[in-house]
């Protein structure tokens, strides 16, 4: 009877094991999509009230193309300084401008004399080590200043609050912040804006930085 009662339970688990679904493996997560800079860029919502973005904010290629129309010599400048950065790996990149004035939205960045206004640039690069280095040679002839060498208003690395690859500059009125992180190059630059308003400004493109 024993020998019986275990060839009939060896049977069934035999036939249990032929029978059952092999368990299905778990999807791996899908990486999080890296946000466009056309989306990383200042926003209408994050700058004070009484700046107006200006005409020509959005993909860089469309800022050039509209600074043409008023300032040719100035947007060939910008898009020598584009192509500079695209022949490091950049291959998508995003401005926006916000004013007091009209006239300042055609003014170089940081040369807007008495008027309000902030610029915001994004570029995206295939790899980190790309970003990295684009940001070391500067960004729109803005350029980190060496380790040892910080004058008065300069601050470089984990003391902007912009990560190690993060320089600042606070010479009034205008106020700069340039950094790496991820696949991106950001820089902003205010003018006659305080610092709350800078620094709540960077913080708005560095948390779109994925």
């Amino acid at each position: 009877m024993g020998r019986l009662t275990s060839t009939l339970v060896i049977g069934l688990l035999l036939a249990v094991c032929q029978t059952a679904t092999p368990p299905t493996p778990s999807p791996l997560p899908s990486p999080s999509p890296h946000t466009p800079p056309t989306a990383s860029i200042l926003q209408s919502g994050d700058v004070p009230a009484g700046l107006v973005v200006c005409l020509g904010s959005g993909p860089i290629d469309v800022y050039v193309t509209s600074l043409a129309r008023s300032d040719a010599t100035l947007a060939a400048r910008v898009a020598s300084q584009w192509e500079a950065l695209r022949s490091q790996g950049a291959h998508d990149g995003a401005i926006s401008l916000f004013t007091a004035g009209r006239p300042a939205c055609t003014a170089e960045l940081a040369a807007t004399s008495g008027v309000k206004a902030i610029t915001s640039f994004v570029a995206v690069f295939t790899d980190p080590g790309e970003a990295d280095r684009a940001w070391e040679s500067g960004v729109f002839g803005f350029i980190p200043p060496a380790p040892g060498e910080l004058p008065p208003g300069i601050s470089r690395g984990t003391a902007t609050g912009l990560g190690l690859s993060s320089w600042t500059a606070d010479r009034a009125p205008v106020r700069l912040a340039c950094w790496h992180k991820s696949l991106f190059v950001a820089l902003v630059v205010a003018t006659n804006l305080d610092m709350t308003t800078f620094k709540s400004a960077t913080a708005a493109v560095d948390a779109r930085l994925n």
